[in-house]
């Protein structure tokens, strides 16, 4: 018994479809993006917490000599930032203008009573817990 039209026109569909399939699938092979080697799909965070192709292993370099630097000079220079936190109990944090890093600071340490969003210049002591403002004087 002969198929009738409507069943002829399902299997040209079906048909149809399956050749469209396995072009799909050969294309995809063809253009496949997921040959991608371990080392491009990796990415490391550095010091400040920014993405980075770069290593931890080579970024220690670079923050060993920061750290030099910064020790030199530490003892000598005056630093610049805004106080963006003041507790009454008499602590606070200053934000430094050139590393975004943040001080802690003592009212005991202060020459002039300052308050939030002041600018200060102050010299930096370094503790066991980082480092901390000492001579925080108001700039003008």
């Amino acid at each position: 018994m002969a198929d009738s039209f409507g069943k002829k026109e399902n299997n040209k569909k079906k048909a149809k479809k399956q050749q469209d399939k396995q072009l799909r699938r050969e294309d995809r092979k063809a253009n496949n993006n997921k040959g991608k080697s371990l080392d491009e799909m990796l990415v490391y965070i550095d010091i400040n917490g920014n993405f980075t192709n770069v290593p931890p292993h080579l970024q220690v370099q670079d923050t060993e000599t920061d750290r030099k630097k910064e020790n030199e000079r530490n003892e000598e220079d005056f630093f610049t930032g805004l106080v963006t936190y003041m507790n009454e109990k008499g602590y606070g944090f200053i934000t430094e203008d050139e590393t975004k890093e943040n001080v802690f600071f003592h009212q005991q340490q202060q020459r002039q009573p300052i308050k939030k969003n002041d600018r200060v210049s102050y010299k930096k002591e370094t503790t066991t817990k980082g480092h901390r403002a000492i001579e925080i004087e108001i700039q003008k």
